[in-house]
């Protein structure tokens, strides 16, 4: 039989985080929310390490605004290798028509 994982949505991990901060016992406040506290606690690391872009959902990746930056200008970079390599077989293809 399959196993059906539960999703919790944004709203939802973020109170349960900011609970755990108040409580002093995080398996028990785990336990009581019907969630792991091996699950909690990475939800809790998620929150601290990312800051804004914590919990984005639906797969997307999780990055520092930092890591966005590189990541975007990686894009960009190869973006640009492949229309350079174009046009350097463009150029190839009519110069080698003209004679």
């Amino acid at each position: 039989m399959k196993q059906v994982r539960k999703i919790y949505d944004k709203a939802f991990k973020e109170k349960v985080v900011q609970l755990s901060y108040e409580r002093t016992n995080v398996s028990e406040l785990a336990r009581e929310l019907g969630i792991t506290a091996p699950q909690l606690y990475k939800w809790r690391k998620e929150f601290e390490e990312f800051g804004e872009g914590r919990f984005p959902g639906k797969g997307n990746l999780k990055l520092t605004p930092e890591q966005e930056k590189i990541h975007e200008l990686e894009k960009k970079l190869k973006d640009a290798e492949l229309e350079r390599d174009i046009l350097k077989k463009a150029i190839g293809i009519f110069s080698k028509s003209g004679r």
